[in-house]
């Protein structure tokens, strides 16, 4: 009890360290930009009140739905990975499980996949171990997809963000593929694998060269194993379907805020890029990495760094703070009402116990 309770100080702390100092250099950009306008009385939180109030509903709505979506689809991808183990799960229960994980990591991050195991193998008497087992699988299929994501975000936009870069450091940004630091990096990406290929061979007896070379052979174990499945078209579709509905939930909310509405698909591609991550970092829920990234990522395509730490400020709170807790609060009272036939029924232990 004590570890957690320090983990979660930990993360709690890392998270509103970077929060405050991100939202402490906005407020100050803002006090200067207000001064240039002859303007002494500017409050930067009441721009942020204002901000949230002008937000779309009905674009909101979509952002909400987009996210509901991408946890049914996970619900449904959960169920075929235990499928060939001989569980057929409810669907009530993968689905509230996934809502309870995504709470239980605003507290404590990377601990959500954990807890929504644990409260699956609880409800559906499944032996904890082999549920963890499958979502071992469901995070490097997620792993992929985010890759996948990535690579076409900067094949799309790689221009918008060299230029970027070109000119934070008073350089010319250049395309994509006339930039010799991209060949540069294919080059160094093509010889690190051949060079990891003759020391895995060569000191293959090594302990470090040995965890690795069992990391990457359990990596594409899992993936094999997702094509040995039943249907895996249906996984793949899912696992596509889940991403696609991450990437639309971010393009919805740069419509419902007026300062960001007007950008196309592609930009939308990197800021979700980035958002995501900002997410990656194990802070509660993303807190102060996903406005930092966020915010970066928008000022590539012009927008003014106040509105788009508003834009982050609404993309956070609408679903990682709104949505994730109520919904959590509310799926840990669901597990309890409709699995109460179950916790009620002595036959049913008496077939968990056999």
């Amino acid at each position: 009890m004590l570890k957690k309770t320090l983990q979660f100080l930990g993360f709690l702390l890392l998270g509103g360290t970077i929060m405050y100092f991100v939202f402490t250099d906005q407020q100050q950009k803002y006090a200067e930009q207000c001064a240039l306008k002859g303007h002494t009385d500017c409050s930067f939180t009441d721009k942020l009140i204002h901000d949230f109030s002008t937000i779309h509903l009905g674009w909101m709505a979509a952002v909400v739905l987009a996210f509901t979506v991408s946890i049914v689809l996970r619900a449904l991808r959960w169920q075929m990975l235990l499928e060939p183990l001989g569980y057929k799960v409810k669907f009530h229960n993968s689905f509230l499980t996934i809502v309870f994980g995504y709470v239980v990591n605003l507290l404590f991050p990377r601990m959500g996949e954990v807890a929504r195991a644990g409260a699956l193998a609880r409800y559906e008497r499944l032996p904890v171990e082999k549920v963890m087992g499958t979502l071992v699988v469901d995070r490097l299929m997620d792993l992929v997809c985010m890759a996948v994501v990535v690579g076409l975000a900067f094949l799309t936009e790689g221009d918008t963000l060299l230029n970027f870069i070109g000119a934070k450091r008073g350089e010319g940004g250049g395309g994509l593929f006339s930039n010799p630091y991209f060949w540069g990096l294919i080059v160094l990406g093509v010889a690190g694998i051949g060079i990891w290929k003759f020391v895995s061979e060569r000191f293959r007896h090594v302990g470090i060269v040995r965890k690795i070379n069992l990391l990457l052979s359990g990596f594409w174990e899992g993936l094999r194993s997702v094509f040995r499945m039943k249907n895996p078209g249906l996984f793949l579709l899912y696992s596509v379907g889940i991403w696609l509905m991450f990437y639309l939930q971010c393009w919805f909310n740069l419509k419902a805020f007026a300062p960001t509405a007007g950008l196309d698909m592609g930009a939308a591609a990197m800021v979700f890029v980035f958002g995501t991550l900002g997410m990656i970092i194990p802070s509660p829920g993303g807190m102060g990495t996903f406005h930092f990234l966020t915010t970066e990522g928008l000022k590539m395509y012009s927008i003014a760094e106040d509105d788009a730490f508003s834009y982050a400020n609404i993309a956070f709170f609408s679903i990682q703070i709104l949505y994730n807790i109520i919904a959590g609060l509310s799926a840990v009272l669901l597990l309890q009402v409709l699995n109460r036939k179950n916790k009620n029924n002595p036959a049913d232990d008496e077939l968990s116990a056999n």
